[in-house]
């Protein structure tokens, strides 16, 4: 590993810190490219204005015109944390401004796959809806789209993943990364779209008289739920999106925010009034997604809807025992998927610039987080294979990939299914995380395949792996009150939590649990406590070390503690 400090400008730091921000934020930001403190206010008049948004008016006087004409609306949300978020936004938001019949609908990640499919049109119009949302997914659903056209279904799609060459024709489609969309934040996530339609809305239903700007309903209440969704999918977090989880933390930590997210953050053992990104990442969202990995995404969809405490408390225990059961599933899978993937190059050699790997036993439903921790092993781009337990479709693999900067996954399947047509039956995805089905007879061809384009694309200078730092902590930094205010701030993809890195003394280490290395570090002439979580092998007296800040409490006394994240070598 090759740790590398950010490059600070200056002038950037310097007008920061001018501008009355703490010297060590100013660093911070000004390493993430913020320049000036008028980017660091995440006001809500700050934000994009939703007409910059291709086809948010016209998806606006759609649904105005079905409220109006008290049509049936039906939501097709997604199977993940933005999908569940962007489906309770969805209804939650248009009961606000006035439908009174709003329903959705899942997929089974199972049985019906990603996205709107023909199937699943048929079951919205069995349903009895007049109108047909998507939230988070349909910008490739070109078939499913058409066959709710020809059910006479009026579809609106609203998404924000990457399109293919063929767009769906449906009536609306508001996504930024559709072509001639000029919206500048291309990295909001698919519950932040959603939640600008019903910007637009609100204006255009206040266009027609339906209630002035005192009266109207105050769409800031479903902040939270954007500001969870949109860490949880890990977008980047440019300046809209970082102002849109500011402004649901606000919330969250003022006691504004559903029961169900209440709950949510009891279950894990969490202070909501204390909330940070953190919770929306590693507490919150895996606790929704294992809903939809093992079980029914309507769990997490009715927790986030419901506003009777007593329920919510209910679903978001049942979502706490999923979870539990989601990593001990995921626990034998990882470390299976590990044993196959060390079968795939001899001990001392680097491994392959891709892997794949498959099991019959594996679980589709966590293929994509043990792929997550297979590449973060390897830093290589890694595709984990389950058998599909869908009916009918027994002899076909369902493949979750992660990949690695420098790799982009989504564009290395399009080469593999033009190089080698009839390999991929479906796929999709973004630049570092992709999935993909295809025949188990063609498991051999599309890992050669991949291998291929990994060849080809990766340089030996990214394939070594690298740890972006902030440099070394002066030490009348590391202060727990200093701690909990780094921990305040919004970090996350794009937009990475403090690391620092620095030569330390390893005074003692010992073993903690059989798999996390204990540490008593000097840092600069002071003792400090430290912990590597899963590393095991045992560090040399002294090591430039990268390691992130936290604050634990003893025996009634606060004090700060490194994790530490990496050593370079």
């Amino acid at each position: 590993m090759k740790i590398i400090p950010r490059d600070i400008p200056p002038r950037a730091a310097w007008a920061l810190e001018q501008a009355g921000i703490h010297p060590l934020l100013a660093r911070l930001y000004a390493a993430r490219g913020v320049s000036g403190k008028e980017e660091l206010d995440d006001g809500l008049a700050r934000l994009l204005p939703p007409a910059g948004l291709k086809g948010a008016a016209q998806a606006a006087v759609l649904l105005a015109d079905a409220i109006g004409q008290d049509r049936r609306l039906c939501v097709v949300a997604d199977y993940d944390c933005d999908g569940a978020t962007a489906c309770a936004v969805a209804v939650r938001g248009l009961r606000m401004l006035g439908a009174r019949h709003v329903d959705y609908l899942v997929p089974d990640r199972v049985v019906d796959g990603y996205g709107l499919t023909a199937p699943i049109a048929q079951r919205v119009k069995s349903a009895g809806a007049d109108v047909l949302i998507t939230v988070d997914n349909g910008i490739a659903s070109v078939e499913g789209v058409a066959a709710a056209n020809a059910l006479g279904l009026q579809v609106l799609v609203t998404d924000h993943h990457l399109p293919g060459p063929q767009l769906p024709d449906a009536a609306v489609i508001v996504n930024p990364n559709q072509p001639g969309c000029g919206f500048e934040s291309k990295s909001i996530a698919g519950v932040g779209v959603m939640f600008y339609v019903l910007l637009a809305l609100r204006a255009e239903l206040r266009a027609r008289g339906r209630f002035d700007l005192q009266s109207q309903p105050k769409l800031d209440a479903l902040l939270p739920l954007v500001a969870l969704g949109t860490v949880a999918d890990v977008v980047k977090l440019d300046a809209n999106n970082r102002r849109l989880v500011a402004q649901g933390l606000k919330r969250i930590r003022a006691g504004a925010l559903p029961c169900g997210v209440a709950s949510l953050f009891a279950a894990a053992g969490r202070q909501a009034r204390a909330a940070t990104t953190f919770d929306f990442g590693f507490a919150l969202g895996p606790r929704i997604n294992a809903a939809g990995r093992l079980a029914d995404m309507r769990l997490g969809i009715e927790c986030l809807l419901t506003d009777d405490e007593a329920r919510a408390a209910e679903l978001a225990a049942a979502l706490d025992a999923i979870n539990r059961e989601r990593k001990g599933i995921e626990g034998e899978m990882r470390d299976q998927a590990l044993e196959l993937a060390e079968t795939l190059f001899e001990e001392g050699e680097e491994p392959p610039p891709a892997l794949c790997v498959f099991d019959p036993d594996f679980h589709e439903g966590v293929v994509g987080i043990v792929a997550s921790r297979l590449k973060d092993r390897f830093h290589r781009p890694t595709f984990v294979f389950a058998a599909s337990q869908a009916p009918g479709k027994e002899h076909e693999l369902k493949g979750s990939g992660r990949s690695i900067p420098g790799f982009h996954l989504r564009d290395a399947l399009d080469l593999v299914a033009k190089r080698h047509p009839g390999v991929l039956l479906r796929f999709g995805g973004h630049a570092m995380a992709a999935g993909c089905t295809i025949p188990e007879d063609q498991l051999d061809t599309f890992e050669q395949a991949l291998s291929q384009v990994a060849q080809e694309w990766l340089d030996a200078a990214t394939l070594m792996r690298r740890l972006h730092t902030d440099g070394p902590l002066a030490p009348e930094y590391r202060r727990p009150e200093l701690v909990d205010t780094l921990h305040e701030q919004v970090w996350g993809q794009g937009f990475a939590p403090p690391v620092f890195s620095e030569e330390l003394e390893v005074l003692s280490q010992r073993l903690v649990g059989e798999r996390h290395l204990a540490l008593k570090l000097r840092h600069q002439g002071q003792p400090v406590d430290g912990i590597w979580f899963g590393r095991t092998e045992p560090l040399p007296p002294r090591a430039r070390l990268a390691y992130r800040l936290d604050a634990d409490e003893w025996q009634g006394v606060r004090r700060v503690r490194f994790l530490i994240e990496g050593v370079e070598g």
